[in-house]
């Protein structure tokens, strides 16, 4: 059954990509999401940010 990721899962996302600290499937692991899941989450957000 799909989930939709939360708030605080896209902050997480956003501030562990965007720094560099971790690698997808680190944030993957983490957050017991497929990295899939994650690597759509910051192209989303990358297309949508221009």
């Amino acid at each position: 059954m799909y989930k939709h990721l939360t708030q605080n899962e896209r902050y997480y996302i956003w501030h562990r990509s965007a720094n560099m600290f971790e690698s997808v499937s680190q944030i993957a692991h983490d957050l017991k999401r497929h990295r899939s899941t994650i690597y759509k989450e910051l192209k989303r957000n990358k297309d949508s940010a221009g």
